[in-house]
């Protein structure tokens, strides 16, 4: 991969632009992706990443998976543009951050759909949509609601109110169950809209007083309500092998809106690549960039967003 003296990145295939979007404290960045073949609109989706620290390429500070570069590319390759985003205060974006008591799960809605309109701007996008990735996923669901699209995709989106979330990957880390119970204790709170004052030191940094407004404003939000108030073509899209969010939160969502298609992808865990059921081998995949998306991920998401494409017509015609 090179790059030009605009600062664009080429890789063959697709072209890739950084665009910024004017805000306040500091302006956002994020990456346009577009296929180079042909000339004509074609249709892109806004990629919004997951909870944390996770920057536009899905990559955490101290852990480099690489997903959402590779959906993007391999989106180009079918013919699918795409801008994936830095959120306020993570990459190029980081200046952008407000303070930890001021954010809200509301800042990053309203940073989508200013996103979203940035992309329909750009000369050869056509139809446009969202696509979410874990709590990217609610984000782009309420989004959808306020701002036309052409359709939603949710990738391994929770379906369960982030309480219930927490406290059951809370367990399944193998959390010693004293400090299961006391956030619990925690979380109801917080779910009633209260403040706690006290928090165990080994749960501060989940828990610390000055990120509770954040955590209260997602708390209150439940993922399938928000779907089920979006009136624009859905699809929700689990892979069977992620350690993060299960099936049931696929079905939940879709059993709320049920004109929302639900694909399960074979192999696929929770940062979209094929991994065996070794728990292990599992884990190992977050911090290999360069191990490829799950094969089927992309066809699916092309299927979805270009029904009558025109590969499938030169099939049909041998």
């Amino acid at each position: 991969m090179d790059e030009d003296s605009r600062g664009h990145r080429l890789e063959s295939g697709l072209t890739e632009e950084i665009l910024r979007l004017n805000a306040v404290p500091a302006p956002l960045f994020g990456t346009y992706t577009v296929p180079t073949e042909g000339t004509g609109k074609v249709p892109a989706a806004l990629i919004l990443p997951g909870s944390g620290p996770v920057d536009r390429d899905g990559n955490l500070p101290t852990v480099e998976t690489g997903c959402l570069r590779g959906l993007a590319h391999e989106l180009a390759h079918h013919g699918i543009a795409s801008l994936r985003v830095d959120k306020r205060g993570i990459g190029a974006s980081r200046e952008a951050a407000p303070s930890e008591q001021e954010l809200r799960l509301e800042t990053y809605v309203a940073d989508a759909i200013r996103w979203l309109t940035t992309l329909r701007e750009q000369t050869r996008v056509g139809r446009v949509f969202l696509i979410g990735h874990s709590e990217g996923a609610l984000i782009a669901s309420i989004a959808a609601q306020r701002i036309p699209c052409d359709g939603l995709i949710l990738l391994a989106g929770a379906g369960r109110p982030a309480g219930e979330v927490i406290r059951s990957q809370l367990v399944s880390m193998g959390i010693e169950m004293p400090l299961v119970r006391a956030a619990g204790v925690i979380l109801s709170a917080m779910e009633k809209g209260q403040t706690v004052g006290s928090v165990p030191p080994e749960l501060n940094a989940l828990f610390r007083p000055t990120v509770q407004p954040y955590l209260r404003s997602w708390l209150a939000v439940d993922p399938a309500s928000e779907l089920s108030k979006v009136k624009v073509p859905s699809i929700v899209i689990q892979g069977d092998r992620d350690l993060q969010v299960s099936i049931t939160d696929a079905r939940r969502l879709v059993a709320h809106q049920r004109e929302a298609q639900l694909t399960i992808v074979h192999g696929m865990n929770h940062i979209l690549r094929t991994v065996p059921t070794n728990r292990d081998a599992n884990l190992a995949s977050y911090n290999a960039p360069n191990l490829p998306i799950a094969a089927s991920l992309a066809p699916i998401l092309a299927d979805f967003m270009v029904p009558w494409r025109e590969s499938d017509t030169r099939r049909m015609l041998g």
